[in-house]
């Protein structure tokens, strides 16, 4: 099963810079976008439509913002959208396909504007999600949740860390909430799974940054406990530029069934 997650910073301007076309030639099970910024009426044409796949969205309430949607070759059992609380809700922030015994989200993290404002939504977004974490973590079944994150989470996963201690998406705060997921609650970054090397990056604040090479991994997929050892490979897409983000694409040793 291949998973491929991706931060689309609008999943408009990204068709046009040719996304679906590289969608195409990956033989992807289950695609998981976000930061989508349209809705679903909007994306009836070809180029948003690849052959052979089942679409679903989740749109934030406001046009031109947020929203998340999953493209499978595989129709789910159920389709869950919303994750209960408002600021998620408002902001089309997760959605969720059900197979027979995992689950596959695409979630994208409130609050990146990087302003005070913006850091304090953030941290109440993540205050509310681990609460909704937990809960989904005692089901009996197993997730793969490829998020949006918009964290790093140690010094291997963005460049200059040291003078970006205590930045938006590197803060003391937010690396100790990654700290808890990965950690107490068992979750398992499947990335560094096969991958243990820094400089391997997911964002750029600019073209200029990247073709710096400074970036960061701001965007993973974390993965329940009983996933750990079906993780064959992953690496993060740079070939094509389609927005800030590179896509993430993980295999796993998995047969996808209803």
């Amino acid at each position: 099963m291949r998973v491929v997650s991706a931060n689309l910073d609008s999943i408009k301007a990204a068709a046009e810079r040719g996304f679906f076309d590289w969608v195409a030639g990956q033989d992807i099970d289950v695609l998981c976008l976000q930061n989508v910024r349209a809705f679903e009426y909007e994306l009836d044409g070809a180029e948003y439509c690849p052959q052979g796949y089942e679409r679903y969205f989740f749109e934030a309430w406001e046009p031109g913002v947020g929203g998340v949607a999953i493209f499978s070759r595989h129709q789910p059992k159920a389709v869950i959208r919303g994750l209960g609380f408002e600021l998620a809700d408002q902001n089309g922030c997760y959605i969720q396909v059900d197979f027979d015994k995992v689950s596959v989200a695409s979630l994208l993290v409130a609050g990146v504007d990087g302003t005070s404002d913006g850091q304090n939504i953030k941290y109440k977004f993540l205050n509310e999600y681990m609460t909704y974490l937990g809960k989904q973590n005692r089901k009996r079944r197993e997730f793969i949740i490829c998020g949006g994150w918009q964290m790093a989470h140690n010094k291997l996963d963005l460049s200059h860390w040291r003078e970006s201690a205590e930045q938006p998406g590197f803060t003391a705060p937010e690396r100790a909430w990654l700290d808890e997921v990965l950690g107490s609650m068992g979750f398992v970054d499947a990335y560094r799974e096969v991958d243990r090397e820094g400089g391997k990056y997911s964002w750029w604040a600019s073209e200029a940054n990247r073709k710096a090479g400074d970036g960061a991994r701001m965007d993973y997929q974390l993965v329940t406990p009983g996933m750990r050892h079906t993780v064959l490979s992953a690496g993060i897409y740079t070939g094509q530029e389609f927005g800030l983000h590179a896509p993430v694409i993980v295999d796993y040793d998995w047969e996808l069934s209803v």
